[in-house]
């Protein structure tokens, strides 16, 4: 069994309630849809104008053990489109990772081990995908699953809230990300969106971006 691979490294994890940590990324080539704002399109690229590397679950799983990391991240792209994507995830928690999977949320997350704390995208509209989510996955999710919202606009702003106090409600808020499109939306303006509507939701910055060229690969 053997998946598509864009990249595997070493790295802080930027992003969700683990920003900060150590992590290996392991990031699957290929993506079913185009957001306006995708900051890793040479995922996507790669599988449709080059040979990805193709790498059995066994060597991928010795070069995330070669880092001396616990934590990894399996990302994309989109991971699920590839159907070995589970059983990575599977073999990985049988040799002791703590696995997270990030995923747009457009493929079902129902056959993923749910010892794995699955990071799902719901699209805004700015991204010109809102729609693509798969809401049955919010039948599947478990206390420690999370949900972001990357957002550009007042619009996406408002399309987030709408779908926590819809659907959310019961889920635990601080593993509710509201994410800021980077340089696309005033901070100050967001975080005091937050506040003023009590959302009880996680304002979350992309620390690499921070940290590093928002360009950069493999940080």
């Amino acid at each position: 069994m053997s998946l598509d691979i864009c990249e595997i490294f070493y790295s802080l994890q930027g992003e969700s309630t683990r920003a900060g940590l150590p992590c290996v990324f392991v990031r699957l080539s290929g993506c079913n849809l185009s957001c306006s704002w995708c900051d890793t399109t040479y995922a996507a690229a790669q599988a449709a104008s080059m040979t990805p590397v193709s790498m059995t679950i066994g060597q991928i799983v010795d070069q995330v053990a070669s880092f001396e990391c616990p934590m990894v991240e399996i990302t994309g792209g989109e991971p699920l489109i590839q159907p070995q994507t589970p059983a990575l995830i599977s073999m990985l928690l049988e040799k002791g990772f703590q696995v997270l999977l990030e995923t747009n949320g457009s493929q079902s997350i129902a056959f993923v081990d749910p010892a794995c704390i699955r990071i799902m995208d719901v699209k805004c509209p700015s991204s010109g995908e809102a729609g693509s989510f798969l809401f049955d996955n919010f039948n599947h999710m478990t206390a420690k699953d999370e949900i972001k919202f990357v957002v550009g606009s007042r619009q996406d702003y408002e399309y987030a809230v709408s779908v926590i106090k819809a659907r959310l409600l019961k889920h635990p808020r601080e593993h509710i990300h509201i994410c800021p499109v980077f340089g696309r939306i005033e901070l100050s303006d967001l975080a005091a969106w937050i506040l003023k509507d009590r959302l009880g939701a996680r304002l979350s910055l992309q620390q690499h971006k921070i940290i590093w060229d928002p360009d950069l690969r493999g940080v």
